[in-house]
């Protein structure tokens, strides 16, 4: 006896369960935590299984479970849409007819009541997964010892069923979502329609068979039939998913190796299609539109959908359609859509029409199947009435059912063309089990105990080795990958008198076609197939790429990158000096640049430069025209000059680096780029080394240290110089300057925006390397100025040097990560340079400023403070710092005792 264990059958109640939810009531602990491991989906957002979901139930010693797209995929977030009558309903109705075959056998499986818990799918794979977590609630434990009736008593969990086998899915993304799982709990699967070839994986999918050859077949029949019909030029259409996405790989991959066959495009439809998107589908198909014949590996809607596009768009009889057993011989897809589907080719696995099952679904009623129940849902939609309940009104224009319509007489009926491979695959789920019965139980009355419970590894032993002849009167039989061998029916859709319309068989395919051309008509009642035939002339900058082994056909490549069309089949890349014409017919030389005068990059440090110049300028006449003065000599009047040489030459650098690069400006720019900056702090570093020398040795004695007078100071200097110029003349003489056009440096992806560089041969290490022994001047002169610090500045420079050192090193380290990390930019040229020529102006700004600008500014306006004073002797003058540095001790000393002084006071 069935029972159902669901809810009356209204709109709301199918919404509610659609949804895979029963409020109120507990979920099973351990199954969220499974599904929310296994799958990824948040444990919470998953359907209870404490309560079956909306399912079918019929009773028996061993329940098989069963799954099958009663209702069409929902939108808008609903998961199930309107019912299918065919693919769902007569599906299911053949798994529960062949219960009842089996139950009433005496041969097969004796004494023993095969039962069945039956799930709708929605037609989408995640919804049929959580549903399917029904048939494996029985292998996970619950965990009940925290729970306690109301007297003490540990409660009486009723133990749940256990599915052995399940029957189905449809669809193959369904069936792979809901196989995964299957195998982890040792259960059989056996589907009716599910021909993905990834399904073959016995690595993967070892607990999955099937009685329908996989895809791989039927492509190796598709290609054939398109072969026999001349065409050589076709587009390929897939529903996303492991069944549409396998099937065209299947069929690409043997046109490949077939040979003489092109394919002009090869279109997916999103599992989630957006409004238009079939629209788009079928414009993206007309830009190829000698490329008639589409072939379409794609769900029941998505076909019906494909075809509605077509007719929106005004070309009825311009497709020419072949259909993978998808589409087979259904009404619902061409239904309202005739015209644009006559003359489609389709395929569908041999079958026979099950008389028996016709007398048994004719006969269902209201009555005598209340099994069943969604068929009051069926009821309405196949005589177009509705059935009234209490305080149910029928809207206007609706008509009341009155129980005593008829199928097959009230409505038209045709079986749908899956149900012979329902039925066996039920009834080889039920061999399967009779010899495990009669193998383990022999001479039982019914299930033993060695079969309880059934263990599923076993049983899968059993279903791969069955070999019965279906309700066809065909074998049925697995290979060692669970697939049954490959015969299929061809089809064609025609219109009779160009009213009737109906599938005609045409041929049929086993191993090889065999195709009555004679029987077939095209779109307009003709007789001589139409053309799909390829290809057309490649445009300006695009190459042949012959499809291998297809003579018939090419792709049109666009030549890309730095690539020239050679000839019609062959994209040369342009030497590396040049760049494609537009067109990509030749090659022509790459422009060439520099860094120009009036560029931005150039314009900031040039003025900067300039005004540097004509500050250094007047420091140098300002000191020439005050040799003689105290303050010019007290400065260091050779060192000055040298050191005033210095900035003059750092801030001239920067009109050698924005110059056109030649050998002359190369040979300069090797020279002048560190020499500048080594003169200047060579003459800082002398200053600064003379200055410690004196005060540490005016702290041990009266006598002045060696090399201290003016010729020995430029003597000094002069070697510390002739260093940096030793290595620039080494280098002269390793490599001779000269010029490069680097053309890596911009040289982007598209070549209208390749530039050559006109540059020195200078890299990024040799620049730096140029300037190191000058930076090491800089650190060591930092050193000295900090050991100088405590000198009265009345008696030296050391504190100006100081803050000089301390300002140029802050620049210096700026300067570091500003250009070694644009080493990456299509500028890098512009800022590396316009980077090193600002640093060197920042730098020898600061010197200037801090070392000669206050003294031009007391020589020029308080020319009464650069008077000759009393000449005072070496010894003098170290005493007088010495005295001056201990009252500074001094001084400290006391602060410091006097704030311990004011911590230690209690207060």
């Amino acid at each position: 006896m069935a029972t159902t264990s669901a809810a009356p059958d209204t709109p709301a109640s199918r919404q509610s369960y659609g949804r895979g939810r029963a409020t109120g009531q507990p979920l099973v602990s351990q199954l969220p935590f499974l599904w929310a491991l296994l799958l990824g989906f948040p444990a919470e957002s998953r359907a209870s299984v404490d309560t079956p979901p909306h399912s079918i139930k019929v009773e028996g010693d061993i329940t098989l479970g069963g799954l099958f797209p009663i209702h069409a995929r929902g939108l808008a977030g609903v998961p199930c849409g309107e019912l299918k009558k065919e693919k769902g309903i007569h599906r299911m109705e053949a798994m529960l007819y062949a219960l009842d075959q089996i139950n009433s056998d005496p041969d097969l499986l004796p004494n023993v009541t095969l039962g069945a818990r039956i799930l709708d799918t929605c037609s989408r794979d995640t919804y049929a997964l959580e549903q399917s977590l029904t048939f494996v609630q029985a292998l996970i434990q619950k965990d009940t010892s925290d729970v306690r009736c109301s007297n003490g008593e540990p409660p009486i969990v009723p133990k749940p069923e256990r599915v052995v086998g399940v029957i189905g899915a449809s669809a193959s993304s369904v069936s792979i979502m809901v196989a995964n799982v299957l195998r982890l709990f040792a259960i059989p699967q056996i589907s009716y329609a599910s021909t993905a070839p990834e399904l073959s994986d016995n690595a993967r999918y070892d607990f999955f068979s099937r009685v329908v050859p996989p895809d791989s077949f039927q492509a190796q029949a598709m290609v054939d039939i398109v072969r026999a019909m001349g065409w050589n030029y076709v587009s390929t259409l897939a529903s996303e998913g492991s069944y549409g996405e396998s099937g065209v790989d299947a069929f690409l991959q043997i046109s490949r190796e077939a040979g003489g066959l092109c394919i002009a495009q090869s279109i997916r439809i999103p599992r989630e299609p957006r409004p238009g998107e079939f629209d788009k589908i079928i414009k993206r198909l007309m830009e190829t539109s000698n490329a008639r014949v589409v072939i379409i590996f794609a769900n029941e809607d998505d076909i019906k959908r494909v075809l509605e596009a077509a007719k929106r768009a005004n070309l009825t009889g311009h497709f020419l359609f072949v259909g993978s057993d998808s589409w087979g011989a259904k009404i619902a897809p061409v239904l309202n859509q005739e015209d644009v589907a006559e003359g489609a080719v389709t395929i569908l696995p041999k079958r026979a029409s099950i008389e028996g099952f016709d007398q048994y679904f004719t006969s269902r009623s209201l009555e005598n199947n209340r099994r069943n129940m969604w068929f009051a849902e069926f009821w309405e939609d196949n005589f177009g009435c509705k059935l009234t309940r209490p305080g149910l009104k029928l809207d206007s224009g609706q008509r009341k059912c009155t129980g005593e319509e008829r199928i097959g007489k009230d409505s038209p009926y045709e079986q749908e063309g899956k149900v012979q491979f329902v039925i066996d695959a039920v009834y080889a789920m039920a061999h399967a089990l009779h010899h495990m019965l009669t193998d383990l139980c022999p001479g039982a009355p019914g299930v033993c105990s060695r079969m309880d419970p059934v263990d599923g590894g076993l049983l899968l032993k059993y279903i791969r080795a069955a070999n019965f002849n279906g309700s066809a009167g065909t074998g049925v039989m697995f290979n060692e990958n669970g697939d049954a061998p490959g015969r299929y029916d061809i089809f064609q859709y025609q219109m009779s008198n160009s009213t009737i319309a109906g599938y005609k068989v045409i041929g049929q395919w086993t191993n090889h076609l065999r195709l009555n051309t004679e029987e077939m008509q095209w779109p307009g009642g003709e007789r001589q197939a139409p053309d799909s035939v390829c290809s057309f002339p490649c445009g300006p900058g695009e190459r042949k790429r012959m499809v291998k082994g297809m003579l018939c056909c090419w792709h049109c490549e666009l030549c890309d990158g730095y690539q020239h069309l050679l000839n019609e089949f062959t994209c040369e890349t342009c030497p590396f000096d040049t760049r494609p014409t537009p067109d990509r017919a030749g090659c022509r030389p790459t422009p060439i640049i520099k860094l120009e005068w009036t560029s931005p990059w150039a314009v900031v440090p040039v003025v900067l430069a300039m005004l540097g110049i004509l500050a250094t300028t007047g420091v140098i006449v300002t000191f020439v025209r005050f040799n003689d003065t105290p303050i010019v000599r007290a400065a260091g009047r050779e060192l000055s000059y040298v050191l005033l040489v210095g900035i003059f030459l750092t801030y001239l650098i920067t009109f050698l680096m924005m110059a056109e690069p030649s050998v002359t400006v190369c040979a300069l720019r090797r020279l002048l780029l560190g020499l500048g900056m080594c003169v200047s702090y060579s003459a800082m570093l002398t200053k600064t080394n003379r200055i410690y020398r004196i005060f540490e040795r005016g702290k041990k004695s009266v006598t002045p240290p060696k090399f201290i007078s003016p010729a020995s100071q430029l003597i000094i200097t002069s070697l510390l110089i002739s260093a940096q110029l030793l290595g620039i003349f080494i280098w002269f003489a390793l490599v001779p300057p000269h010029t490069i056009i680097d053309f890596e440096e911009l040289h982007p992806p598209n070549p209208e925006l390749a530039r050559g560089i006109l540059k020195c041969d200078m890299s990024d290490l040799s620049l730096i390397g140029c300037l190191s022994y000058s930076m090491a001047l800089m650190v060591t002169c930092t050193v000295y100025a900090v050991k100088s610090r405590g000198v009265p500045e009345t008696f030296n420079e050391a504190k100006p040097i100081g803050f000089t050192m301390y300002t140029t090193c802050i620049i210096w380290l700026a300067f570091v990560p500003i250009f070694f990390g644009t080493a990456q930019s299509t500028e890098k040229m512009f800022i590396q340079t316009t980077t090193l020529t600002v640093s060197m102006s920042l730098s020898a700004t600061v010197s200037l400023g801090m070392l000669y600008i206050p003294k031009v500014y007391v020589i020029v306006f308080h020319p009464e403070r650069n008077m000759q004073k009393r000449k005072r002797s070496f010894k003098s003058v170290v005493q007088a710092a010495t005295v001056s540095t201990r009252l500074s001790h001094k001084a400290s000393e006391k602060q410091n005792g006097d704030i311990r002084g004011d911590a230690e006071r209690p207060r």
